[in-house]
């Protein structure tokens, strides 16, 4: 399993760039990979907000993570931040086409191929699938966020994601609501030699040796995946030149 979330130091919220420029909501889509499994938006942030982003958080205080892992957890090498901070994940959530893209525009990549005139579902339909994909209606993104950065020799052996209970409460609610994450967010920053993210799919009766799925880092492209007691099994792979840097937070839906 992933390593459970260790203890670190309060930092304060750091002073994010601002989150522009962004592509306009109707350039991008949210891309089937593995259906009720993986998800991708590519081009979710620029590759010019991406390399403001790089840069920023290199000047935030890293910390390595233990080459010698707690008892059943995965080994991981990389360094990390790791802060909270609701108004940054309600940004990331509805100041980006992320919201719309999950909500009332899901699966609408399943349908490119309708003839013209053919009966789209509704954006209503769309959002009641993806309430059943996402497990609940989505609330927004776990404020718990971390910077994780790979340098040459670094990776995160095979493991599961564990789903987590919180009290929910954005930056722009004031009543509080009982909550659980139902699937990881990855955002890669940067393109790196090696470090794929490699899921290994349990073998089915009709599929006894699945091929393994390997996403490379892409700039700007953000991931879903499903995690919890229907996460697959999945690794980072050693990154062999340059650095991979991921921005990680979760989906949460009410409890």
């Amino acid at each position: 399993m992933g390593p459970s979330p260790r203890p670190s130091p309060a930092y304060p919220p750091p002073n994010w760039p601002p989150l522009r420029p962004l592509l306009p909501a109707a350039d991008l889509r949210l891309e089937t990979l593995v259906p009720d499994q993986i998800y991708l938006i590519r081009n979710f942030l620029p590759a010019s907000l991406c390399k403001t982003y790089a840069s920023f958080l290199a000047s935030l205080p890293l910390t390595t993570t233990p080459g010698k892992p707690k008892k059943d957890e995965a080994v991981r090498v990389n360094d990390r931040f790791q802060v909270e901070d609701a108004r940054f994940a309600e940004m990331l959530w509805s100041g980006t086409a992320m919201k719309e893209l999950a909500t009332t525009r899901f699966g609408e990549d399943e349908y490119d191929e309708y003839d013209e005139g053919a009966t789209l579902p509704s954006p209503e339909e769309l959002a009641r699938r993806a309430q059943e994909v996402w497990g609940g209606e989505p609330l927004g993104l776990n404020p718990n966020i971390r910077i994780y950065r790979y340098s040459a020799g670094q990776f995160f052996a095979q493991h599961y994601d564990e789903s987590n209970s919180l009290t929910f409460l954005p930056s722009t609610a004031t009543k509080s609501t009982p909550a659980r994450t139902t699937w990881t967010l990855l955002i890669y920053l940067t393109t790196c030699g090696g470090g794929e993210t490699v899921f290994y799919p349990e073998p089915t009766r009709a599929d006894r040796n699945p091929e393994p799925i390997s996403v490379a880092p892409e700039i700007g492209m953000a991931l879903f995946h499903r995690h919890g007691d229907h996460c697959m099994l999945h690794e980072g792979k050693e990154v062999t030149s340059g650095e991979k840097w991921v921005l990680r937070s979760d989906l949460v839906v009410p409890r």
